[in-house]
């Protein structure tokens, strides 16, 4: 065989078995992104996120994250955290939210976006984080999983960790609109068609009682909805009479037939921009 084809060979076989991944400067940023293909943990330069005083209407959610997450950025014990609930209403602005209110003062504390797709990958993520002197929210938005989808294995990786545990520097959020993080009718379908019901979808149903922390996000009210909107106006200097500034948000819920943290956004967004004000 000639050194052309033994070339090619041992190229073949590197990009099937790429070369281990070389731990981060974990200190470049305060927020990272898992990549898969080749897997890399790439740095965030500036996270986009709203400033924490500006989530009105969750304050219980809001309190009790802050807190699970302060008393993990200094070293105690935590739980992992599953935000469900209504579209729109601020789950995963919640966590990135909490995670800069809390950045400041503890620069050890990182965030670390993993998507649902690579789960399967999130066992070798852990090994490049654990025994590191920093410690990592690895955050997971709009996790769901249907009924034949087998990354939720992968995920039991992450809230029980299997023969060598959860690596203690680590906790893991994830945001869902379902509590039990697989649709209902896809639970009632399994539960009727098998032999034993009762044990049917346990194994994915029981996969939400592992977080710790179950925080519910409910559909607002218009009080809740304006407040949003002022406490936008007050922070970002937007002056809108009163009276003009609630016809005109009420309009765009209307029109959008909902509202939620989201719309409320939208409209200050619309709004800035009619103002000739930046959101940078």
């Amino acid at each position: 065989m000639d050194q052309i084809a033994l070339t090619r060979i041992a190229e073949a076989l590197e990009r099937m078995s790429p070369a281990p991944l070389e731990t981060p400067d974990f200190n470049a940023a305060a927020a990272f992104v898992w990549h898969v293909g080749p897997e890399r943990l790439e740095p965030v330069e500036a996270v986009n996120r709203v400033d924490l005083n500006l989530l009105v209407g969750i304050n219980r959610s809001r309190d009790t994250l802050l807190e699970n997450t302060r008393r993990f950025a200094q070293g105690f014990a935590a739980n992992n955290a599953l935000l469900w609930g209504a579209r729109g209403m601020g789950k995963s602005s919640l966590v990135k939210a909490v995670h800069g209110a809390l950045a400041g003062d503890h620069p050890q504390l990182k965030l670390v976006e993993l998507q649902r797709e690579d789960l399967p990958s999130v066992a070798r993520l852990l090994g490049h984080l654990r025994g590191s002197e920093h410690r990592f929210i690895l955050f997971c938005d709009d996790l769901s999983f249907s009924h034949d989808d087998q990354h939720y294995k992968s995920l039991k990786a992450v809230l029980d960790g299997g023969i060598e545990g959860r690596p203690e520097n680590v906790v893991f959020y994830a945001t869902s609109n379902r509590r039990h993080l697989m649709p209902r009718d896809m639970i009632e379908n399994e539960r009727s068609s098998a032999i034993n019901p009762s044990e049917a979808v346990e194994e994915k149903v029981s996969l939400s009682d592992r977080f710790g922390l179950w925080l519910g996000f409910h559909p607002c009210d218009q009080d809740e909805y304006l407040a949003m909107i002022e406490g936008y106006c007050a922070a970002y200097g937007v002056e809108v009479e009163a009276e003009e500034l609630r016809a005109e948000a009420v309009e765009w819920q209307a029109t959008r037939g909902a509202r939620s943290g989201r719309v409320a956004w939208q409209f200050f967004t619309d709004l800035a921009g009619r103002h000739g004000v930046s959101l940078r």
